[in-house]
């Protein structure tokens, strides 16, 4: 991880971050309770995960990058549509209400940024992979990207 992407990464914790991650976290701990909630489990983690370091990483989807499974079709759309009602207008709220705030100084437009990428995320997550910007460099010479 580049150093400005790590250092951004802390900040990012300590003003809200770990905050959102928690509340993806927590979810995702509901959605797994049941077995027919574990889609929505995993979908949750990987946002988790990527709400902790989201500097340095994207979201790209499975189906673009050549994994296309059971998340990225038309069981991934209605799991999505199922998630928006559940579970994703609260986090993607939660989110927004974060990005109004970090949005009120300079220095927390980076961060504001951060929160309506992941907002967008909220609505929207099964079919996902968090990948690494660098290797998101190594994808496009291929074409996909």
């Amino acid at each position: 991880m580049a150093p400005v992407s790590l250092l951004l990464n802390l900040l990012w914790l300590l003003f809200g971050g770990l905050v959102m991650a928690l509340a993806w976290l927590f979810a995702a701990l509901i959605m797994a309770v049941s077995i027919i909630g574990l889609p929505w489990a995993r979908a949750a983690l990987t946002m988790a995960n990527y709400t902790l370091v989201p500097f340095g990483y994207t979201a790209i989807s499975r189906r673009d990058d050549g994994g296309a499974d059971l998340g990225t079709g038309v069981l991934g759309g209605l799991g999505n549509i199922i998630w928006l009602l559940v579970a994703g207008w609260w986090l993607a709220l939660g989110h927004l209400l974060a990005a109004l705030v970090q949005a009120v100084t300079i220095i927390g437009l980076p961060f504001a940024w951060a929160h309506l990428k992941l907002a967008a995320l909220a609505l929207w997550p099964i079919g996902k992979r968090i990948v690494s910007n660098a290797e998101l460099e190594s994808l496009r010479p291929g074409g996909r990207f």
